[in-house]
């Protein structure tokens, strides 16, 4: 009997976008418990967490934590308050494509037979990705940009036997002056 194993490289039909998509970025404190306890501000508003960034920074009192979200716009602006009242959230910003610069980074492995290799390497010098391994049977590839620019690379690269892709999430930067 044979079952079906879906992962996140399972080719699903193509899903509607109703609830577009937001990117925060948070300083908070370097603590434990405190992704959670923002974790749980956005379940009970029914936000789906489609990205999560976390890193420590400079002063490793604080941590930048970036979320790629979901939900009803409605609900936005009070969840980015509750966010911000938190005690170990030192602030808290929506981020757009006018004010930020946003990047992600993808690794796809690809099962390739010789013959397809010309091709495959093709499109990754089309959308300026690098080869950080090559075998008699596949390639890694990374690839970084835009979301945007990471779907484009994986939809064309579909055509062929793709074995995993891992994506870092969302990282953001306010362009200028501006705190992120």
């Amino acid at each position: 009997m044979s079952r079906q194993i879906l992962t996140t490289d399972s080719k699903l039909p193509p899903q509607p976008d109703i609830l577009g998509g937001h990117t925060l970025s948070m300083l908070v404190n370097n603590q434990p418990g405190v992704l959670m306890r923002i974790c749980q501000i956005f379940a009970r508003r029914a936000y789906n967490l489609d990205s999560v960034v976390v890193s420590r920074g400079r002063d490793p009192r604080f941590s930048r934590l970036t979320l790629g979200i979901s939900g009803d716009p409605a609900g936005l602006d009070q969840i980015i308050k509750q966010c911000a009242k938190l005690v170990d959230v030192i602030h808290c910003y929506e981020h757009d494509e006018l004010d930020s610069v946003t990047k992600e980074l993808t690794l796809i492995k690809i099962l390739c037979a010789p013959a397809e290799r010309g091709e495959i390497l093709q499109i990754l010098e089309h959308f300026n990705a690098k080869t950080v391994d090559l075998t008699d049977t596949s390639v890694i590839a990374m690839v970084h940009g835009d979301s945007d620019k990471v779907d484009a690379a994986v939809r064309l690269l579909s055509k062929f036997d793709i074995v995993e892709t891992v994506r870092t999430g969302k990282v953001v930067m306010a362009r200028g002056e501006a705190a992120t």
